[in-house]
């Protein structure tokens, strides 16, 4: 299993659509799959939730549009108040990962 961390999520997608700009849910998670060589999987019965709440936070804006496969589908982008948060969740990040790396390191 290759759960995502709690509360890692936002800042997955925060920061691939920061990178790739405008993306579909399903690009969302086969660029997160990609990049991480397999190791995350980001499940449609999260992601979705979590785009729409990220979404009603003011993080991203969606709209319509048509996929490569010229199928319609919701698209997002980052927003200003969305980049303000990355930067946020990656401070956050980097903390915990610290924290983790002292305990292994002296545990």
């Amino acid at each position: 299993r290759n759960d995502i961390l709690q509360g890692t999520l936002a800042l997955l997608v925060l920061k691939t659509l920061d990178a790739q700009g405008a993306m579909h849910g399903y690009a969302i998670t086969s660029h997160i799959q990609r990049v991480s060589a397999e190791l995350l999987r980001v499940e449609e019965g999260s992601l979705y939730p979590a785009l729409h709440r990220m979404a009603q936070d003011g993080w991203l804006r969606s709209e319509w549009g048509t996929t490569d496969k010229n199928r319609e589908a919701m698209f997002y982008t980052i927003t200003a108040a969305g980049r303000k948060q990355l930067a946020l969740e990656e401070e956050r990040w980097s903390r915990l990962r610290e924290g983790v790396t002292r305990v292994l390191r002296y545990a």
